[in-house]
């Protein structure tokens, strides 16, 4: 009793803003890990105001909006991800704000087949192909998200750049994570890697169609 009396009352609250720390640092799903983030920002707050330890106070009042923003971020990811499952959209707009920007040059590759992938990309400008396939990856369109479903993670195609430009990227760890936040954006993930396979598939035959039709006009002609 001594003990609790001498303790003052800003103090309940740094030790309240620990505790929720600590289980900030056992939570697995990201939307509950915010929000006691938020709580135990505003605690460290209280805290350090009241207090007197700056440090902490300003520390915390940084942390406080950004975990806030964060936090909405999220809940909006979730939401559009909903809606694109429910209207059976193929848009990838809801991942565009957890995506980084890179550049790339005329003749450089963006991977080869076999590399173990890490990340999947969305061709904002220049362009890409497919080298084995032929194929021109068009514009706004994703690529490299099969090798998160392929056996051992591995590229089943290299894909080269032929126009400089920028694309957008988000590792697999992200897109694991995101599936881990809301379940339904992994029936979503799986129908638009359907998708792209069925795209792939469709202009292999349209390929063979058209070198079959030079074969054909090649041996009449010879003929």
């Amino acid at each position: 009793m001594d003990f609790l009396k001498s303790v003052e009352w800003p103090m309940w609250f740094g030790y309240a803003a620990v505790a929720s720390s600590v289980v900030t640092c056992a939570m697995k799903t990201m939307i509950p890990l915010r929000v006691v983030s938020m709580l135990c920002n505003s605690l460290f707050i209280i805290y350090g105001l009241f207090g007197g330890i700056y440090p902490t106070l300003f520390l915390n009042m940084i942390l406080l909006p950004l975990n806030s923003l964060r936090l909405r971020q999220m809940q909006k990811l979730i939401r559009d991800v909903e809606a694109a499952a429910s209207y059976g959209e193929t848009s990838i707009d809801w991942l565009k704000p957890f995506m980084s920007r890179r550049s790339f040059r005329k003749g450089e590759v963006v991977f080869h087949k076999g590399d173990v992938g890490d990340a999947l990309f969305y061709g904002v400008s220049g362009r890409y192909r497919l080298r084995e396939l032929g194929i021109v990856i068009p514009h706004g369109q994703m690529f490299g998200e099969l090798g998160l479903i392929a056996p051992d993670n591995r590229r089943t195609q290299t894909v080269e750049c032929i126009e400089d430009g920028d694309v957008l990227t988000a590792t697999y760890q992200q897109v694991t994570e995101l599936y881990f936040q809301n379940p339904q954006f992994g029936f979503y993930f799986l129908r638009l890697t359907g998708e792209r396979l069925f795209q792939n598939l469709a202009r292999m035959e349209e390929e063979l169609i058209r070198k079959n039709a030079e074969i054909a006009v090649l041996t009449s002609r010879a003929t």
